[in-house]
């Protein structure tokens, strides 16, 4: 279908820390409890009311899911950008067909910025082929500055 968009973006705090587990084929995944929060004042009563949504994050990027394991924990407040997906499994007990839907970090349509975390420091990774995932340090954040060796 031409014209379609599957993105979403959340910014919320994990609610444990991630869980780093390894595929079959060697590769890392890492798997995270995101909550997201609306609060409100109730008009009738004037009361603070909140609703809190959980969503499953599953981040494929190798990079990615090295800078997790590393720095990220629950409670930290991180920013996501991913794809929403509905993956089919059957329960080994029951043999019933489940589904899970989760927000997927792999490609290059995604990011991942840290906005607090156990040092307190703030964290922008993104995923795409031709870019590394790293921590950021004054050699790769670019500058602003006008620059007198312009060619033009």
């Amino acid at each position: 279908m031409a014209g379609s968009l599957n993105k979403v973006l959340l910014i919320g705090r994990l609610g444990a820390d991630p869980e780093i587990k390894q595929m079959v084929n060697g590769k890392s995944v890492a798997r995270l409890s995101l909550a997201t929060s609306n609060t409100w004042k109730d008009k009738n009563t004037g009361e603070k009311k909140e609703k809190t949504e959980w969503h499953r994050i599953v981040i494929f990027n190798e990079g990615l899911v090295n800078i997790v394991q590393q720095y990220v924990k629950k409670g930290a407040q991180v920013y996501i950008e991913g794809e929403l997906t509905t993956r089919k499994w059957k329960d080994e007990k029951s043999g019933i067909d489940k589904y899970s839907t989760e927000v997927v970090l792999q490609g290059f349509n995604s990011s991942f910025k840290i906005l607090s975390s156990k040092n307190n420091q703030t964290e922008n990774l993104q995923t795409s082929p031709s870019e590394k995932s790293s921590l950021p340090n004054d050699e790769n954040i670019p500058s602003n500055d006008l620059d007198d060796e312009i060619p033009f």
